[in-house]
C-alpha cells in the first residue's frame, strides 16, 4: 500500500534500481576506508611512541578532527541504511524516503572522496589523514561510483522538492522510523508549538524578552521537565528518544522554549548519577513538576571548555560551604531556584580531581532585582540569538551552600559527575539543532512558494529547489544519527561517541539550513522583521555550546584512536 499517497515503487522517478542493495554495498568500502584512516592517524599521533597523548592529538588536529568527521559520515550512512531497511519492512519506504536516502548516500560519499566540510573554510581531505592514492582507491567500487554519479542529481533534488511542496505543512518530510507512541508525542508538542510558541517567538526575540512564565507553567503541566525522571521519583520515566522528539518540536517553534528543559535534564542526570538517596528523593520530584527551575553554573571567564582548570572555590564553613568566584555564560540564571555549581574544594589541586558539584539554592529574581540572594551578583550578557532565557555573568562572594547540598556527599567527584551528563546533554542539543533546521526549511519553503521572480515562484528555480531538497536530506540524516544515539542511551550503552557525532553533525546542519533559508529570502532575509533572521542567529550558537565543534571532534577522535 502506498504511504501518504506516494508511489512505493519509484516507477517513473529518478530513483536508482535496487537502491537498498546499492547503498548496502557502498557501506563496506566506506567502513574499510575508515579503518585505514584510523590506522594512519593513530600512527601519526603516536609519533614513534607507545601512547597517544593529548599534545600529539592537538598537534595533528586537522588529521584527528578530520578522522572524527569521516567516522561521523560513515556512521550516518549506516544509520540511514538501517532507517531505510526498517521503513521497507514496515511498508513505509515511499518515493520521498527513497529520494532522501539516495541523495544522502550520493552526497556524503562524494564528500568523503572530495573533502568533508568541517567549517566554512576548513575542508578535510583523505590525504590529510595520511591516506595514499592506493588507500583512497578503496572507494573505487561499482556501488560507490553509481551513487556518486547518479545519486544526488538535479533531477533527484527537483523531484524531492516537488514531493515536499505537495506535502507542505506536514509535521515532517519523510517518515521518521519511530514508533506510534513517539509520533503521538511529536504531534502533541508540534500542536503546542504552532499554537502557543510560533506566533509569539519572533516578538520575544526582537524585544529580548524572557519567555513568559505562563509558557513554563504549561510545559510543566505537560510533563516536559520530568520526561525522563523515573516514575518513583515524580517523573514520567520515558525514554531519551521521547526527550529528543519533544526537544525537536519545541525548538522548531523557538529554540529558547526547546531549551527550557535542558537545565532540568542536566540537573536530573547529575542527581540520578551522583546524588545520595536523600538528594534524589528531595530534588527530583520538584524538578519533575517544575516546582523548582535549575540552572547549570559551570563555565568561567578565560576557561571556556577547559572545565578542569576552573578557579571558583568552595571553602568549608562548619558543616556548610562558602563559594567565591566568577562564572559566565549562565543561561536562565535569574529566574531559577537552584544552581548546579562546579567549584574547587581542594585548594592544592590544579586539575579535575579537586572539583565538587553543589546544589546551591537561591531566591528567584525579578526584572527589578534579578539576583536578590546574599553573596551573589549578576549582569546580563547581550546576545545575537538564543534569547528567551538570557545569559549572565555571575559573581559569588562568600555565597552560602548547605553541606547537605554537596552532590553525593563526597568532595572531589564533581567533574566525574558532570562527565556522566554529557551524553544526554549532547543528544538533547542535537535534537534542538534538528528543530532549528526544520524551522528553517519551513520558512524557506514558504517563502520560495510565495515569492515570485521573473514571472514564476522561486521554488521553480533549480538552485532554490536544490537548497530545499538538501535541507530535507541533511535533516533526515541528522535525525537518524540523533535517534540512534538516544537508542543507545536508552539501552544503557556507552554513547559518548554517538552523542558527539549527533551534536557535531546536527549543529552544522542547523547552520547550513538557516543560512540557505536566509539566502532564499534574499535581501528580506537580512531584515529583522523576517523570522529567518532569528533562525540564523539561533543556529549559530549550536556549534558552540554543549561542547564546541572542535571539542566534539576532539572527543570523537580520542575515542576512535584509543
Amino acid at each position: 500500500m502506498a504511504h501518504d499517497g506516494q508511489d512505493m515503487t519509484g516507477a517513473g522517478t529518478t530513483i536508482l534500481p535496487d537502491l537498498l542493495t546499492l547503498t548496502a554495498a557502498a557501506i563496506a568500502p566506506a567502513e574499510e576506508l575508515l579503518d585505514k584512516a584510523q590506522a594512519s592517524v593513530r600512527a601519526m599521533v603516536l609519533e614513534g611512541g607507545e601512547k597517544i597523548t593529548t599534545p600529539a592529538v592537538e598537534k595533528h588536529q586537522t588529521a584527528t578532527h578530520g578522522l572524527a568527521w569521516l567516522a561521523t559520515y560513515v556512521e550516518s550512512l549506516r544509520q540511514m541504511q538501517k532507517w531505510a531497511e526498517k521503513l521497507t519492512a514496515d511498508g513505509k519506504f515511499g518515493e520521498m524516503e527513497q529520494l532522501i536516502h539516495q541523495i544522502a548516500f550520493g552526497e556524503y560519499l562524494w564528500q568523503i572522496i572530495g573533502g568533508i566540510q568541517m567549517s566554512q573554510n576548513e575542508i578535510v581531505r583523505l590525504q590529510d589523514l595520511g591516506l595514499s592514492p592506493a588507500d583512497q582507491a578503496t572507494l573505487n567500487t561499482d556501488a560507490v561510483s553509481t551513487l556518486c554519479q547518479s545519486g544526488n542529481t538535479q533531477a533527484a533534488r527537483s523531484r524531492l522538492t516537488a514531493l515536499i511542496v505537495d506535502q507542505k505543512g506536514a509535521t515532517m518530510y519523510g517518515a521518521s522510523g519511530l514508533d506510534e507512541e513517539l509520533e503521538m508525542i511529536r504531534d502533541q508538542f508540534r500542536r503546542y508549538a504552532v499554537e502557543k510558541v510560533e506566533p509569539y517567538a519572533h516578538e520575544w526575540h526582537l524585544k529580548d524578552e524572557l519567555i513568559p512564565m505562563s509558557v513554563i507553567q504549561e510545559l510543566s503541566e505537560m510533563g516536559v521537565f520530568g520526561l525522563t525522571i523515573p516514575e518513583n521519583l515524580g517523573g514520567f520515566g520515558l525514554t531519551k528518544a521521547s526527550m529528543v522528539v519533544v526537544s525537536e518540536e519545541l525548538s522548531r517553534g523557538y529554540i529558547g522554549v526547546g531549551s527550557l528543559a535542558t537545565r532540568s535534564e542536566i540537573a536530573a542526570e547529575l542527581i540520578l548519577g551522583g546524588g545520595t538517596d536523600d538528594q534524589k528523593s528531595y530534588w527530583l520530584p520538584k524538578l519533575a513538576s517544575g516546582e523548582i527551575l535549575p540552572t547549570a553554573v559551570f563555565t568561567e571567564p578565560n576557561t571556556g571548555s577547559d572545565l578542569a582548570s576552573l578557579r571558583t572555590r568552595a571553602v568549608k564553613d562548619g558543616d556548610d560551604y562558602r563559594i567565591t568566584g566568577n562564572k559566565t555564560w549562565i543561561t536562565h540564571a535569574a529566574r531559577t531556584h537552584v544552581m548546579t555549581v562546579l567549584a574547587r574544594t581542594d585548594p592544592n589541586s590544579t586539575d579535575h580531581n579537586g572539583l565538587s558539584m553543589f546544589l546551591a539554592e537561591k531566591t528567584p529574581g525579578t526584572d527589578e532585582d534579578p539576583f536578590p540572594t546574599e553573596g551573589m551578583t549578576g549582569g546580563e550578557i547581550e546576545v545575537l540569538g538564543y534569547r528567551g532565557m538570557k545569559e549572565y555573568e555571575l559573581g559569588f562572594d562568600n555565597f552560602h551552600v548547605k553541606g547537605d547540598n554537596l552532590l553525593g556527599g563526597t568532595e572531589g567527584q564533581g567533574f566525574r559527575q558532570l562527565m556522566k551528563t554529557f551524553e544526554a546533554a549532547r543528544i538533547q542539543t542535537a535534537a534542538r539543532a534538528i528543530g532549528v533546521a526544520q524551522a528553517s526549511l519551513d520558512v524557506g519553503l514558504q517563502y520560495a512558494l510565495d515569492r515570485k521572480a521573473f514571472g514564476q515562484p522561486l521554488v521553480n528555480f533549480p538552485r532554490v529547489s536544490g537548497k530545499l531538497a538538501m535541507m530535507a536530506v541533511e535533516i533526515a540524516v541528522a535525525r537518524q544519527l540523533t535517534y540512534f544515539s538516544a537508542y543507545e542511551k536508552d539501552h544503557d550503552r556507552r554513547c559518548d561517541l554517538e552523542a558527539g557525532m549527533a551534536k557535531l553533525l546536527g549543529a552544522r546542519v542547523a547552520w547550513s539550513c538557516a543560512d540557505n533559508a536566509l539566502q532564499i529570502h534574499g535581501g528580506n532575509g537580512f531584515a529583522l522583521e523576517y523570522t529567518v533572521s532569528r533562525l540564523l542567529c539561533d543556529a549559530r550558537i549550536l556549534n558552540i555550546f554543549e561542547g564546541a565543534a572542535e571539542i566534539q571532534a576532539q572527543v570523537i577522535a580520542r575515542r576512535l584512536l584509543g
